[in-house]
């Protein structure tokens, strides 16, 4: 399997790869489009050294934020939740109450840290080890390419 080049990545791909790389920095590791549920797929999901959950979305212009309606339904998925855009992004059109991520694809830099809303313990338990099924079929699909996906593999 070949790596993707730059110019294959669309600008949110290039964003959310430095937003990992940042995370990566703070013990995080992270899955970039990962699906909490049927009809949700957040960009970054971040899980932290303590447990923690963070999601964060990239958005590459101002198009592509106002199109996006369906972020609320995020928060009920992370403890904190943040949007990463590049510097040329007009961060006044962020809602307040959430966090914000400078980014670009080689790095990123938290300049306002989203408010904690801790989940519920089942419901951790439940992300987590969703996060780490998906993460165990990339990792096989990746290794094995011509595997047979599972009935669940999204």
């Amino acid at each position: 399997m070949t790596q993707a080049s730059d110019a294959d990545l669309q600008p949110g791909q290039l964003l959310a790869r430095g937003v990992a790389r940042h995370m990566r920095s703070h013990g995080f590791v992270s899955i970039e489009e990962f699906v909490p549920e049927r009809g949700k797929r957040v960009d970054v999901m971040a899980l932290g050294p303590k447990g923690e959950i963070w999601v964060i979305e990239c958005k590459s212009s101002r198009a592509d934020f106002q199109s996006d309606h369906k972020w609320e339904g995020y928060l009920e998925w992370c403890d904190r939740y943040f949007w990463a855009v590049d510097t040329q992004f007009p961060t006044e059109l962020l809602p307040d109450g959430t966090g914000l991520i400078i980014a670009d694809s080689y790095d990123a830099e938290i300049i306002r840290m989203g408010p904690e809303d801790k989940l519920a313990p089942a419901r951790r338990k439940k992300i987590i080890q969703k996060f780490a099924m998906d993460a165990a079929r990339r990792l096989q699909r990746y290794r094995d390419p011509k595997l047979a996906p599972l009935p669940d593999d999204s």
